[in-house]
């Protein structure tokens, strides 16, 4: 018998930062290793149907890029959890997701020149409606909700992009998804997991090593 695979330690900090006149709440995770670190800000579904930080494909993105030497923030949006406020519609939490990112960017143990954002569903919203802020160097899209927004940020982004959806998505219908992928501008990767759906229940380790193993080289 195969024992598994020793998992690396990782260092959990909670924290708040200030979006405005918001306080919210994240988690800092940090891998083991010499600081300073790359670094994924990672954006979590939709808050009115129960989406927050501890959502199961936010964590296996954690899990997956800390394993691979590169520390991880999820936070909860406004009105989310700890974090002030109330929900903006996907247009206010724009500003949620660029106060995380210059928070994170302003930490010692960071490197500000490899910053990564991934957002999973809803969490693309306010992430690629509007070009992500200058100091991101490569995103990821997780099961994209394109009948909610075309999102339309993605479409002049020069940098490294990956979209990743299941083929039994039940709200991007998948010759939608691979039409958008299609006509994003280069450097980009668009891939679909067999049998995987909206949720990604069983899924959590297939799309995690996948976006872990993207950003590992987008952010090298």
């Amino acid at each position: 018998m195969v024992g598994r695979k020793r998992e690396k330690a990782v260092k959990q900090t909670p924290v708040t930062f200030r979006c405005g006149q918001l306080t919210l709440e994240g988690i800092l995770h940090l891998p083991e290793g010499s600081a300073p670190f790359a670094c994924v800000v990672a954006c979590h579904p939709h808050p009115l149907y129960g989406g927050d930080m501890e959502n199961n494909v936010v964590l296996a993105l954690c899990q997956a890029l800390c394993q691979k030497g590169i520390a991880v923030f999820r936070f909860n949006f406004r009105g989310t959890g700890r974090s002030e406020g109330s929900f903006g519609g996907g247009v206010d939490e724009q500003e949620d997701v660029a106060a995380a990112i210059s928070f994170v960017s302003s930490m010692a143990d960071i490197d500000p020149k490899r910053i990564g954002l991934a957002a999973y569903s809803f969490g693309a919203v306010p992430s690629f409606s509007a070009a992500p802020p200058e100091e991101v160097q490569a995103v990821a899209a997780v099961s994209p909700p394109l009948s909610l927004s075309p999102l339309e940020g993605l479409g002049g982004y020069p940098k490294p992009k990956l979209l990743i959806s299941g083929s039994r998505d039940n709200f991007t219908p998948l010759q939608r998804f691979e039409g958008f992928g299609q006509n994003l501008p280069e450097p980009k990767r668009y891939e679909v997991i067999s049998g995987a759906d909206h949720f990604w229940w069983g899924y959590e380790d297939e799309v995690g090593e996948r976006v872990s193993s993207f950003f590992a080289e987008a952010l090298s």
